[in-house]
């Protein structure tokens, strides 16, 4: 499970309910059908409408993105294969990454290898990789902006729900204790709609875009390494190609294994 969006999500929720515990609101004003109606229903129809119905059909799998990790390799475990990759290319020549690539689970990584059992020039293996990679960011910056797009609209569809209060109010102005109620349950909707623009769907576009970057790194380090292998480097060599784009962090922990071995 990713902890991060779980604690986030909790916490959103900790901060409205101690806010309103603070300031002695009872938190059954919370519980407006007209308010939750505008703000849900509302923000769905908003998604409809911007998006077609082959991107919407991702929301499922958008939210497990968002609530589980990664189970592919990590950036480590990653170089860590390419450079045993590379010694073997160098021992018994580029056929024998053949067998490897049948047993690789990862799709980008059995393509390249592919490409280079077959004989691919430098080229065209970069050409093929990135070109699936610029399709995957296209893939990800639309499914991102499945929530920044509610996350933009929930806000103002709020302030649409407080004017229907208020419309609501203005109808009681004979009755103040009725009018009263209707301006609080006003606000609910503006409450709804904030706390859902800027706590969920924008944050979890961000996560979603961040998510992507990791990956692509992650599939640019392949790359790299790919075309390392093609031109016949050394383990040692293609290791400092690819530990250059990463953290310093992440060099020190590499460089401390390596010295092990």
């Amino acid at each position: 499970m990713e902890l991060t969006t779980i604690l986030g999500v909790i916490m959103g929720i900790v901060a409205v309910v101690g806010a309103m515990f603070f300031k002695h609101i009872e938190f059954s004003v919370l519980i407006n059908p007209a308010a939750i109606f505008v703000i849900f229903i509302g923000t769905i129809a908003t998604v409809l409408n911007s998006f077609p119905g082959k991107n919407i059909k991702n929301i499922g799998s958008l939210f497990k993105v968002l609530f589980t990790k990664p189970k592919g390799n990590t950036e480590i475990e990653v170089i860590e294969l390419l450079a045993e990759l590379s010694k073997k290319a160098r021992l018994d020549g580029l056929l024998s990454l053949e067998a490897k690539a049948e047993e690789m689970q990862d799709p980008f990584m059995k393509k390249g290898l592919r490409l280079l059992v077959d004989g691919a020039g430098e080229e065209i293996i970069e050409e093929l990789l990135e070109s699936e990679i610029f399709a995957m960011e296209k893939r990800h910056e639309i499914n991102a902006s499945i929530f920044s797009s509610a996350g933009t609209y929930a806000p103002t569809l709020g302030v649409l729900g407080a004017v229907f209060g208020l419309i609501a109010a203005m109808s009681s102005i004979n009755d103040t204790e009725r009018m009263a109620e209707a301006i609080a349950a006003a606000f609910i909707a503006t409450i709804l709609g904030i706390f859902t623009g800027y706590v969920l769907w924008n944050p979890f576009a961000k996560k979603l875009k961040v998510k992507s970057q990791q990956e692509v790194m992650l599939k640019r380090i392949i790359v790299t390494g790919m075309l390392s292998i093609q031109k016949g480097d050394s383990a040692f060599m293609l290791k400092e190609k690819l530990l250059a784009v990463l953290p310093q962090s992440v060099q020190k922990k590499i460089s401390e294994q390596t010295n092990k071995e």
